[in-house]
């Protein structure tokens, strides 16, 4: 058995002078720290259970405060700030197990299927999961590259609808 077999993780430490101890302040003045022991002059950081208030920068306006408030709808204010709000529903290859093969899916037969919902949102396919049937015909109002690739893979079609935009006048 070799020499160093107490040599381990068990073993390890830093070296001597690498860890000091903290410096105890506060201890009268012949210690060198005594007097305001590095609280400053008086007032309440001078004082004990003093604590900083987390996010205080000293008097200058703080982040949070600096920040634009959040607005919308559910605050009963105008404009609102979302900005990273998803302003369409997801529906997945996979969910389109539900249907037949050479069926027409356009968002109000994804709604009877459970899937979509959320009326006045638009539907976006997305490409998670297989596609298990063949020669689907889906209307949606956006696509993502795999999804398209894979629906006309299969022999399916996909149509583009266009998304009715409330704030927006017709022509």
């Amino acid at each position: 058995m070799p020499d160093d077999a107490g040599i381990g993780l068990h073993s390890l430490r830093p070296p001597r002078g690498a860890r000091k101890p903290r410096k105890r302040v506060g201890r009268g003045e012949g210690s060198g720290y005594g007097r305001t022991a590095g609280r400053g002059q008086k007032g309440a950081g001078a004082r004990s259970g003093n604590k900083r208030k987390a996010g205080y920068e000293g008097g200058q306006m703080p982040l949070h405060m600096r920040m634009r408030k959040l607005r919308g709808p559910h605050m009963k204010k105008s404009m609102p700030f979302e900005p990273f709000r998803t302003h369409t529903q997801p529906v997945n290859l996979a969910d389109l197990s539900r249907f037949e093969d050479g069926a027409e899916v356009t968002p109000d037969t994804l709604r009877a299927r459970g899937l979509a919902t959320r009326k006045d949102t638009p539907v976006k396919m997305l490409a998670r999961g297989d596609l298990e049937r063949k020669n689907l015909v889906v209307s949606a109002h956006a696509f993502s590259a795999k999804a398209r690739e894979a629906i006309e893979g299969a022999g399916g079609k996909c149509n583009v609808i266009e998304a009715k935009q409330p704030w927006r006048r017709s022509k």
